[in-house]
């Protein structure tokens, strides 16, 4: 879940940056140092404003200036019962390894619906029921985490897929409607509504936009329905 959250860093700046610039220098340093970081709790997505910084205290001994920093970030921390979507990074015996952006969750074996099953001789190697539902390294899932372990700097998830509505995200529904235009020669026009229907569901994930998934998908056919005709 993505929060907004007001937090503080204290930055060293070496006497050869003192000047003029030096909020500038002390600004991308905080970009730098926290932007994409972990904390074990949560992941700080991006930094929106530094709120302020203090002046300067030089360490004694060493010349260089200490500064705390009050700054606003957008952070996202993930909670057990949670569901998100994944992509899947490897697939083995054991499990399907998948990336929710900088979490590494593990599907395994056993939390995959029982229909679901490992075929080591497919290529790529694959879960699959042999029908439409396949695993493969690649593929986008929809994984409900069930165990949630932090350590200093990095956290781990436990996922699973066996659940209704879960597992394969419905893309092949979404690329099977836009082959279908491709034959009234709107293939453009299609994948134009595709992106914008992504870039709906990322700003309604980070809590800036009030599309509901079921209304972007209505708003979605409602397109290609007219579009088709």
């Amino acid at each position: 879940m993505f929060f907004l959250r007001e937090l503080e860093r204290e930055i060293t700046l070496h006497p050869s940056f003192f000047g003029p610039r030096t909020r500038e220098y002390l600004t991308t340093r905080l970009l730098e140092d926290v932007e994409g970081s972990c904390t074990g709790q949560y992941y700080i997505i991006t930094v929106l404003d530094a709120v302020s910084i203090s002046e300067g205290r030089v360490v004694p001994g060493s010349g260089v200036a200490e500064y705390t920093i009050q700054y606003r970030a957008v952070v996202w921390r993930p909670f057990k019962g949670e569901t998100v979507d994944a992509i899947v990074s490897s697939v083995n015996r054991m499990g399907v390894f998948a990336d929710v952006g900088p979490l590494p969750v593990f599907v395994s074996s056993h939390l995959i619906p029982n229909e679901i099953k490992w075929d080591p001789n497919a290529t790529p190697p694959q879960y699959t029921d042999n029908g439409d539902q396949v695993i493969e390294k690649g593929t986008h899932l929809r994984i409900k985490l069930i165990g949630i372990r932090s350590d200093v700097g990095s956290i781990f998830a436990i996922g699973s897929v066996k659940e209704d509505f879960l597992g394969s995200v419905i893309l092949g529904f979404v690329v099977s409607s836009l082959t279908r235009l491709e034959r009234f020669d709107v293939w453009d026009k299609a994948t134009k509504i595709y992106s914008d229907i992504c870039m709906h569901r990322a700003l309604s994930l980070c809590g800036l936009a009030s599309f509901s998934e079921e209304l972007i998908w209505r708003n979605f056919m409602n397109k290609v329905t007219a579009t088709g005709n």
